[in-house]
């Protein structure tokens, strides 16, 4: 089972059990009844009580592998919900195997996060799908919703010349470099006219995309680095894709989700057993007085952070 977790295929595990001195070796199907005792601990890991603590931030991100659905083999959409805790640690919240990212998919996955505890949230950050995008909305009311700038960025470049693309990359990355909100706000005004001149295709993205690729900009600025972007779950769908790759094709989606899941329990429990907090508890306690000045002019100028009105009007 250890050995199948950690990314060994079915063929080398048999190997591994000859050289241990069985002749006969081990079949696949024997591998797969073996590790089938992971799915009583994904199960119980997924359906766990939530609501001991809040989570102010949440990330939502998915990645596809390939598993037979009907005689055919289809990409299946992995998704995965990862949280910081009011103590500034992460956990993995969630995951699903669905057949697409759809709105009703994705809404049904968030809602059974809430179900089972999930609350507290006040940014959620993810990419510009449109079905998780609505589904954000309608399941988180009142949180605010960070964009991942990296995906965007990927997004701009997709329509920039090759030969263009490292200059718009450096200028835009010269908005996420200023010290403070006023001072990104005002950087990215600047940009936004250099860029009116030059690729106005780029221009107006960067207009439509104001509020939501600047929405980090109403929280601490200490934690700026880790929630305007999905990076903490890129590198989880990275270690889910080495471990499935190995496999290839998975019998079913519930194959799929053992393994995948085992993975997220697995890292689920080195961050929970790690000594270093995603982000640092002092911090955190910055976050409220940062939450009451995104709705609060007069807290808001004690805390220089910009309003939700008026940063959505700039």
């Amino acid at each position: 089972m250890e050995a199948y977790l950690h990314g060994v295929s079915t063929r080398k595990v048999d190997d591994l059990v000859k050289a241990l001195g069985a002749d006969t070796g081990i079949s696949k199907s024997e591998v797969s009844r073996i590790c089938a005792d992971l799915d009583r601990e994904v199960a119980t890991f997924r359906g766990r009580d939530l609501g001991v603590t809040g989570y102010p931030y949440v990330y939502l991100d998915a990645t596809y592998c390939k598993a037979r659905v009907n005689h055919r083999v289809i990409s299946q959409a992995m998704v995965v919900a990862i949280g910081v805790a009011a103590d500034g640690r992460r956990e993995v919240l969630g995951f699903d195997v669905g057949d697409s990212e759809n709105e009703p998919f994705w809404t049904e996955f968030l809602r059974s996060l809430k179900a089972r505890g999930l609350d507290g949230v006040k940014l959620v950050i993810s990419d510009a799908h449109t079905g998780l995008k609505k589904a954000i909305s309608t399941v988180f009311q009142g949180a605010a919703w960070q964009r991942c700038r990296v995906h965007f960025m990927r997004n701009v470049l997709s329509i920039v010349p090759r030969a263009s693309q490292d200059m718009v990359a450096a200028v835009i990355r010269t908005i996420f470099a200023q010290p403070d909100a006023k001072h990104i706000q005002a950087q990215f005004d600047e940009v936004t006219r250099m860029l009116e001149r030059t690729h106005p295709k780029v221009a107006k993205m960067l207009h439509d995309a104001r509020a939501d690729i600047l929405a980090f900009c109403g929280f601490p600025p200490k934690h700026w680095r880790q929630i305007w972007s999905t990076n903490p779950i890129e590198r989880l769908n990275k270690e889910i894709k080495r471990r499935t790759d190995v496999v290839g094709v998975f019998p079913n989606p519930a194959a799929l989700l053992r393994l995948a899941g085992a993975v997220l329990v697995e890292q689920h429990d080195e961050w929970e057993a790690g000594a270093r907090r995603y982000l640092s508890e002092d911090s955190m306690r910055q976050l409220e007085a940062f939450n009451t000045a995104l709705t609060n002019p007069d807290a808001a100028a004690l805390t220089g952070v910009i309003p939700i009105p008026e940063l959505i009007a700039a």
